[in-house]
């Protein structure tokens, strides 16, 4: 299975989607870990010093060695929740959208650096899935408002 699943909560999750997805960007094994916002806080504060909750981080492991896994997407199912309720759709979906950003990050987008690379292909990601608007892609169409 392309999707190693670690559940720490009751969150009901799709992998067999998530496997999907992934394929198109991958044939390399990612774990993906569903914790509360306790444990990202912990994770995010140890590995970016930053000591707040987030939605999802991703841990990449490189390309040392050819068969080697993708690397770790953690999400929290407290976020997954909130926003699922706040933007109306389903907790899956939401979880979706955040595997996928997450994902990205794995193969090697960033956001914070590129020139966009990243918010195109997630766009043309969620469009293909028939997913509802991710953050990143909400984020960037209140800057074209503004």
């Amino acid at each position: 299975m392309l999707i190693d699943l670690i559940n720490e909560t009751d969150l009901p999750v799709d992998t067999d989607l998530l496997a999907k997805i992934a394929e198109d960007l991958t044939q390399r094994q990612i774990e993906l870990i569903i914790t509360d916002n306790a444990g990202i806080q912990a994770l995010n504060s140890r590995h970016r010093g930053k000591d707040a909750p987030t939605d999802v981080l991703s841990f990449p492991l490189g390309n040392t060695m050819p068969h080697a896994p993708l690397g770790a997407i953690v999400i929290s199912k407290d976020f997954v929740e909130q926003k699922a309720q706040e933007f109306g759709h389903t907790k899956q979906e939401e979880l979706t959208l955040l595997f996928i950003h997450g994902l990205l990050h794995l193969v090697g987008f960033d956001h914070e650096t590129d020139e966009g690379q990243m918010r195109a292909k997630e766009k043309v990601l969620i469009e293909a899935w028939k997913l509802p608007k991710s953050l990143i892609v909400r984020n960037d169409e209140k800057e074209d408002e503004a």
